[in-house]
């Protein structure tokens, strides 16, 4: 799975001085359904190339931009290596591409700016978390959603205790002893917590701090909990060294080499459910609470303007729906359109985005769930 972080976020949002190319589909990462995803993107390649055509643009510009993307048909180990759901965003000079643990719906976008809303899931303050799971063998960093998990690469990470203490005599003052554990022929690693000494304690605290240097720059900008897995001497140690603000004091306690990302996300879920919970419920009420104060507003035109400007707090969000519009930030108003025009991004996609990107919480959520059914709902700062 790939990491797609605020700063690429970010990156994605800013606008591009010609037609950008945003694709979305599901995919299978193992099954028979897995063989039909190259042809599903081919197809959605080519719904985008007509676009392009229809848009103006010479079919020899338009292969070319479409190039890299169409690479990935005779790719065989790139499909092989799926999750849930592709994003790809190109441009003439561009091109992005992200395996994610989502099962989009399958969509083409072709406007002046990258349709991101797909994407909020990954930033919005309902259901996205991460698992690290530890053990003297391996670091594992998941990322989850409320019904999906998947693992992120972690490039720079030294991947065991030896590989990062490797030049240290650490084992001879490291005593573990090995348990039983999963039934017959299982054996697994036990740390003697209560044994460990402070020299011993300095040595893993060290190879902590350079899990939390990686992760802390792999989640930079991210809010989203983040919850520990392993032996519970651990604990409190990774929590000494921790610098990210979102770990919970809870985590999965246990071997975490047993289980797979699946039982990790289990048995991680019910520790993250109630903050979501509570928390949605508790902008819901802000919301009809201040509806009709001037700190809370339904209209398209307002909350795009009071995003932009880092007023809004908390925004609800239609899915999968568009409002096409233009604006600027020289302008001092929104131009909202029936349909869509030349120069039109989907006002309801920069909203959230510029939320995101200045602090605030947003919640995308079914048309028919929506505060007031308004196809946005936003609570003001000020």
């Amino acid at each position: 799975m790939d990491m797609i972080t605020m700063a690429e976020l970010t990156a994605l949002s800013v606008r591009n001085p010609g037609w950008c190319v945003s694709l979305y589909m599901t995919a299978h990462p193992r099954g028979r359904e897995s063989e039909q995803d190259p042809l599903r993107f081919k197809n959605l390649l080519g719904e985008a190339e007509e676009r392009l055509l229809a848009e103006g643009l010479r079919s020899p510009d338009v292969r070319e931009m479409l190039k890299p993307a169409r690479s990935l048909l005779q790719d065989s180990g790139f499909w092989r290596r799926q999750s849930e759901g592709l994003a790809a965003f190109f441009t003439p000079e561009r091109f992005y591409l992200y395996r994610l643990p989502i099962p989009f719906e399958d969509l083409v976008v072709v406007s002046e700016v990258f349709h991101l809303k797909p994407l909020l899931l990954f930033f919005a303050g309902d259901g996205h978390f991460f698992i690290l799971a530890l053990s003297q063998k391996q670091v594992r960093l998941l990322e989850g959603t409320r019904y999906t998990v998947d693992g992120i690469d972690l490039k720079n990470m030294p991947r065991s205790l030896a590989d990062a203490l490797k030049y240290e005599d650490f084992e001879k003052q490291l005593q573990f002893h090995t348990g039983t554990s999963g039934g017959r022929g299982k054996r697994a690693a036990v740390f003697h917590g209560h044994d460990i000494g402070d020299e011993d304690k300095d040595r893993i605290l060290r190879w902590f701090h350079r899990i939390d240097g990686e992760i802390s720059g792999l989640l930079k900008g991210e809010r989203s909990p983040l919850v520990l897995a392993g032996v519970e001497y651990l604990f409190p140690l990774y929590k000494a060294a921790n610098s990210y603000p979102a770990l919970l004091d809870e985590g999965v306690r246990g071997n975490p080499d047993e289980l797979k990302p699946e039982d990790l996300h289990s048995q991680a879920w019910p520790l993250v459910r109630s903050i979501f919970t509570e928390a949605r419920e508790e902008s819901v009420s802000r919301y009809s609470r201040l509806a009709g104060t001037g700190r809370a507003t339904a209209d398209v035109n307002e909350a795009v303007l009071a995003a932009h400007h880092g007023r809004v707090d908390v925004l609800f969000v239609a899915a999968n729906v568009q409002v096409w519009g233009s604006f600027a930030p020289g302008m001092k108003s929104v131009r909202v359109h029936e349909k869509r025009e030349p120069g039109d991004e989907d006002l309801l996609d920069m909203a959230a985005i510029q939320v995101i990107l200045k602090g605030g919480t947003v919640y995308p959520v079914a048309p028919d769930q929506m505060p007031g059914h308004a196809l946005l709902a936003a609570v003001l700062r000020y």
